[in-house]
């Protein structure tokens, strides 16, 4: 593979399982909140993100020290303002059609949170975490 944005969707779809599957099961099994559902499987994925998003998709040669913390920035800033925004537009949904549960709204504030997750998180590590001597790295595109 030789598009950075083919490989990070190769490790998203391993992320996902891992995240998203994570994040259904608190939600759904174990009857946490929301935030905490999210937060806990999004934490997960972003284990696996880093190590496959590092070494696979952006091949980088940035140290890890001065990686992980610009990964924490990215993920933690996707993080809010993706599920945020998925948590308004579900409450908003919810004062609109008052007849659907509102556990499917906040099912369906997951998916949509984390697509725009996967968009921002994509953007974010090409272009700061991962980038190299103020280029982006030649053998990631």
């Amino acid at each position: 593979m030789t598009s950075s944005f083919a490989r990070f969707l190769l490790v998203g779809l391993f992320n996902t399982l891992v995240g998203l599957s994570a994040s259904f099961a608190f939600f759904n099994l174990l009857h946490l909140n929301y935030w905490v559902s999210t937060f806990a499987g999004n934490t997960l994925g972003a284990i696996v993100s880093f190590t496959l998003n590092r070494t696979f998709t952006f091949r980088s040669n940035v140290s890890v020290g001065s990686s992980w913390w610009k990964f924490a920035v990215v993920i933690l800033s996707c993080y809010g303002v993706s599920y945020g925004l998925s948590w308004v537009l579900a409450e908003a949904a919810s004062s609109v059609m008052p007849s659907v549960r509102a556990d499917w709204l906040h099912n369906a504030a997951i998916l949509v949170g984390n697509g725009l997750y996967t968009i921002g998180n994509y953007l974010g590590h090409k272009y700061f975490t991962f980038r190299t001597h103020g280029t982006s790295n030649p053998r990631a595109s």
